[in-house]
């Protein structure tokens, strides 16, 4: 019988600060559990959703209450047990892991992915003063990076992405409002931003409000993030999103965004696989299903000060298995 061995919250220091329209953070606390069947042991890492209300204190809670219920701790049984979230996310990394160490087997061939390759990831750019922006741009360019992210908030968006687009000429660029764009000319700003050679927009609109997205005419294709975080939300963004980003984290596990992924597919939709901050345990699934994606987001430990020891490798804009 699989059991919970431990869980606890994890601190670790962001590089600098990670700055979006909600807010600034400088450390982020993560919740890490660890599962045995009595020989082998299997661990997983989970951020919590902080705009839904979780912190790792309740995470780490919601854990061990999990664990003391007298029901199988198996990944199906997570599913029907448990909420969506960062919690379930530590447990099913967990008991993906212990099968892996009982096995054998890698976790590409348990879960039905591809084997894994290293892999173009995006690179965050934080919320800041367009000459800020612009020098962090130019110094992830510097390091390699052909993909950035620009953390936005619905001010003056038009001029940071214009001096992020001198400081790195080159890159490709992903714009990210973070639900703060109800203010903004959606039409205007989207024939702007392709002109300065955006290739998707992330979240314009407040989550729940996603009509506010019908009869738009966009000149970008908008990815859903807030407004997506399971399968069963594909129904309501398909009408109005044309990618999802698909975080762990926000769908509780590896075992429930392999759904969110296929059927996100089904209905015609690009996917993003994401991430919050995170050490490298925490996007160790997230870089299996990576693999089938059409953009990857997964920067969070390079955002950090010290990843975890035999974390991910990230050179020259890669990031692969270290």
């Amino acid at each position: 019988m699989i059991k919970l061995k431990t869980v606890r919250v994890e601190r670790f220091a962001v590089d600098g600060s990670f700055i979006i329209s909600r807010g600034a953070k400088t450390d982020v606390d993560v919740v890490y559990c660890e599962v045995t069947d009595g020989t082998h042991v299997g661990c997983g890492e989970g951020t919590p959703i902080y705009y839904e209300g979780e912190t790792a204190d309740l995470c780490a809670e919601a854990i061990d209450m999990r664990a003391k219920q007298n029901r199988p701790l198996t990944r199906e049984d997570l599913l029907k047990t448990m909420m969506e979230g960062a919690a379930r996310n530590a447990l099913d990394a967990a008991l993906w892991d212990l099968e892996v160490q009982a096995t054998g087997k890698p976790l590409w061939q348990l879960a039905g992915l591809p084997q894994p390759k290293p892999l173009v990831t995006a690179y965050t750019i934080s919320l800041n003063e367009p000459e800020v922006m612009k020098a962090d741009a130019r110094k992830a360019a510097a390091k390699g990076y052909p993909l950035l992210k620009l953390k936005l908030n619905g001010e003056d968006d038009l001029m940071r992405v214009a001096a992020v687009r001198v400081g790195a000429p080159d890159a490709r660029l992903i714009v990210d409002a973070n639900e703060a764009w109800e203010e903004v000319d959606l039409e205007e700003m989207t024939g702007a931003l392709k002109k300065l050679g955006v290739e998707l927009i992330e979240q314009p609109v407040e989550a729940g409000f996603e009509e506010d997205l019908e009869g738009i005419e966009s000149a970008l294709p908008f990815c859903a993030d807030e407004s997506c975080h399971v399968a069963e939300d594909i129904d309501r963004v398909a009408a109005t999103f044309q990618a999802v980003n698909i975080k762990l984290d926000k769908a509780g596990g590896l075992t429930e965004a392999l759904r969110l992924s296929e059927a996100a597919k089904a209905r015609g939709l690009k996917t993003m696989v994401g991430c919050m901050l995170s050490t490298s345990l925490g996007i160790r699934p997230a870089f299996h299903l990576a693999q089938t994606a059409d953009w990857v987001d997964l920067d969070g430990p390079a955002l950090l000060k010290k990843d975890r020891a035999g974390g991910f490798r990230f050179e020259n804009g890669i990031i692969s298995l270290g």
